[in-house]
């Protein structure tokens, strides 16, 4: 990749410049583009890999009227007819956008994998997954979606490359709420209240044996208390993350 082309693409998707230099996967880092910086504002982000529908999870968003930008499967749509039903019935709520058809990671070559997860052996490959899971969700919503985050949430440059050359907007985060759903409650709630303004939490949606409900729920409270409002992500633009705590990611 030419230097200038590597700097930007850096810059706009806020990923370490090493990373895009080489070909290793890298996390997107994001924040909201607050108007005023010390708004209370932040986006809460759930993604839908695969397996269940966590309706304690979505039920107290709905109760607590949290909007929440969802990036579901193709195969989390199929298998979860009650949770998708769930989800349209509050548009106000929750905006679906695309996380892919089969859950395979944004990585490029053959026998490349993220967190064991194997990826795409070329970009026609990384290109069907892209396309195929947003028509799943254009398919079940109505509305095309514009924002994509692959599995894992981890992208190599050509995958980036690829994404962004379809129209999409690359979803990055600045907190992870529950690590795949595999944190305990007391971590879950630690890490929301980390929470600051314009920050975007990544949480999960589909496992619903785990204490990502209960974890979020006590956290998003609290930061409800503390006079923060929530946004989807086609409410407000974003803007590169520079600068990360260790314990905020």
């Amino acid at each position: 990749m030419r230097p200038i082309v590597t700097m930007l693409l850096a810059l706009a998707l806020c990923v370490p410049l090493e990373g895009l230099a080489s070909s290793r996967p890298v996390e997107v880092h994001q924040l909201l583009a607050l108007p005023q910086p010390e708004t209370p504002i932040a986006a809460l982000t759930l993604d839908a890999c695969g397996g269940g529908y966590d309706a304690k999870l979505i039920g107290f968003l709905i109760e607590e009227r949290i909007p929440a930008t969802v990036f579901a499967t193709r195969k989390w749509i199929e298998r979860n007819a009650e949770g998708m039903a769930m989800l349209r019935s509050h548009p106000e709520l929750f905006d679906i956008e695309d996380h892919g058809a089969n859950h395979v990671p944004a990585v490029i070559g053959p026998g490349r994998r993220v967190y064991g997860i194997t990826g795409n052996p070329d970009v026609a490959h990384l290109e069907s997954e892209v396309r195929d899971g947003a028509a799943a969700v254009e398919a079940a919503t109505g509305n095309a979606p514009r924002w994509y985050r692959g599995a894992t949430a981890e992208y190599d440059p050509r995958a980036l490359r690829a994404i962004m050359a379809m129209g999409y907007k690359v979803a990055g985060f600045s907190i992870n709420a529950d690590a795949g759903a595999t944190l305990r409650r007391d971590t879950i709630v630690a890490r929301l209240d980390a929470v600051r303004p314009g920050d975007i939490i990544i949480a999960h949606m589909n496992k619903p044996g785990s204490d990502t409900a209960e974890g979020m729920a006590s956290g998003l409270k609290s930061l409800q208390m503390r006079g923060f409002r929530f946004v989807t992500l086609r409410e407000m633009d974003v803007r590169p993350a520079l600068a990360f705590h260790p314990s905020r990611i």
